[in-house]
Order: C-alpha cells, then sequence, then structure tokens
C-alpha cells in the first residue's frame, strides 16, 4: 500500500522532468542549428540559384493559397467594418479598417499560419524524407556539408518569401474591403482612398509589418528545418513531425505578434 501511494507521485514526477529534459534539448539543438545555418550562409549566397529554387518552391508555390485567402479575409472585413462603423455614423471610415488591419496584424500573422501549413510541412517533409533515404549521410560522406547544402538555401528562402506573401495578402485584400464596400455596398470610392492614404503611417504601419513578417519568416522556416533534421527515420517519424511544425510555429506565431505589438505600440 505505501508503496503504491509513493510510486504514482514518484512516476508522475519523473515523467515531467523527463520532458522538460527533452524540451531544453530540443531548445538548444534548434539554437545550435540556427547558428550554423547563420555561420554557412556563405554556400547560399555563392550558389544563390539554390536559395531561388527554395524561394520559387516556397513563395511561388504558396502564392494560389495567400492570394485566395487575403480576398475572402479582405472580404469579410468590409462586411464586419461598414457593420459596426455605421452605428457610429463613420461608414467612410471602412477604408481605413480595412487597411490597417491587414497592414499592421493580418496580413503577417495570416501569411505566416498559412505558411506554416503549407511550405513549412513540405520542407519538415522533404528533409525528414533526405534523412530517412540516407541522403543526409551520403552527403557527408562525400564531404558535402548538409547545412550549407540543404538548410541553408531554404532558410533564406523562407526569410525572402514571407514579407513578400505578407505584402501581396495585404495588397489583395484592400481589394477584397474594397469590392464589397465601394460596388456592394455604396460607400464613396473617394472617401475609401483618401481617408486610407491619410491614415496608413509608412514608418509606424508598413514597416512594422514587414519586420513582423521577417521575424515570422526567420521562426517558421528555422521551425520547419528543425522538425525535418530532427525526426526519426521512419514514416511514423516523419509524419509526427510535420504535424509538430504545424502546431509549434502557429503557437509561436501568435506568441511572437504579442511580443512585437507590445514593443511596437510602447515605443
Amino acid at each position: 500500500m505505501k508503496s503504491i501511494l509513493f510510486n504514482g507521485p514518484s512516476k508522475l514526477l519523473r515523467g515531467i522532468g523527463r520532458r522538460m529534459i527533452e524540451r531544453i534539448w530540443r531548445l538548444g539543438a534548434g539554437a545550435r542549428l540556427f547558428f550554423l545555418t547563420i555561420i554557412y550562409s556563405g554556400e547560399s549566397f555563392r550558389r544563390f540559384h539554390l536559395t531561388l529554387r527554395e524561394v520559387y518552391f516556397t513563395g511561388v508555390m504558396s502564392l494560389l493559397i495567400i492570394i485566395v485567402s487575403a480576398f475572402f479575409v479582405g472580404m469579410v472585413l468590409g462586411l464586419q467594418g461598414y457593420n459596426t462603423l455605421q452605428k457610429y455614423g463613420s461608414s467612410e471610415a471602412i477604408g481605413v479598417l480595412v487597411a490597417l488591419s491587414l497592414v499592421r496584424e493580418l496580413g503577417p500573422v495570416v501569411t505566416a499560419l498559412l505558411f506554416a501549413g503549407r511550405a513549412g510541412t513540405a520542407i519538415t517533409a522533404e528533409i525528414g524524407l533526405m534523412k530517412t533515404t540516407e541522403q543526409l549521410s551520403a552527403m557527408e560522406m562525400m564531404a558535402v556539408n548538409p547545412i550549407a547544402r540543404v538548410v541553408a538555401p531554404r532558410f533564406w528562402a523562407g526569410v525572402i518569401s514571407m514579407p513578400i506573401l505578407a505584402a501581396l495578402f495585404s495588397m489583395v485584400g484592400v481589394l477584397g474591403g474594397y469590392l464589397v464596400a465601394v460596388p456592394l455596398i455604396g460607400v464613396d470610392q473617394g472617401a475609401f482612398w483618401s481617408q486610407m492614404q491619410a491614415s496608413v503611417d509608412v514608418r509606424e504601419d508598413i514597416i512594422n509589418g514587414v519586420i513582423k513578417s521577417v521575424v515570422f519568416g526567420v521562426a517558421c522556416t528555422m521551425i520547419a528545418l528543425f522538425e525535418g533534421f530532427d525526426a526519426p527515420p521512419t514514416a511514423e517519424g516523419v509524419s509526427h513531425a510535420t504535424t509538430r511544425t504545424v502546431v509549434i510555429s502557429s503557437l509561436t506565431v501568435l506568441a511572437l505578434d504579442f511580443v512585437l505589438t507590445s514593443f511596437m505600440i510602447t515605443v
């Protein structure tokens, strides 16, 4: 009886300790991979065609989901914004609401979440498959550094692609909001554009949005690369790694968005 009473909590504490040690180890391993990627990034710039190929894979191939999502997000913002603003007699400010919502928050955040779901999982699965089929080991045997040849080009491709995709998301979202507000609802076209132009600040709104998208690009791409590099070399291991990529990337983006927004508001 005594052993049962003490074995339960002891087993629970051992499990918690083991999981904490595993999390700390993964955090350290991820940081080590990040610094090695920065150190070996010279290879990516010397062979820039490798990075451009990954930009096509992660950025261009994500265009369809980004554009379609942005269009519908902008249309919903237009409808919801008009429904709220008309109660206060400010329906002509709908252009400002749509633009600021997209440029400051929804553009970088939703783009990063879509990027993690589409490009992030693809990166993890590709590197996990290369590990399963021992292509990474073969590179090491041929004195080819896998981090310089595989990881660094994908990392810089993600960092380059994310701000461009976020900018496209905001532009298409504004177009969706315009189509709902002006032709469909009947808001004055001049008021829509002039109030948007007068209220959106380049430094406080657009530059801050670009900073957010760059930070999200670094985080999402690095998480996808690490999960692929750390995936067990089995089909089940790769499957779990792709799932972890989506979950960890999404939570990281939301947490980083809160931190960055709090700094940008107080500065």
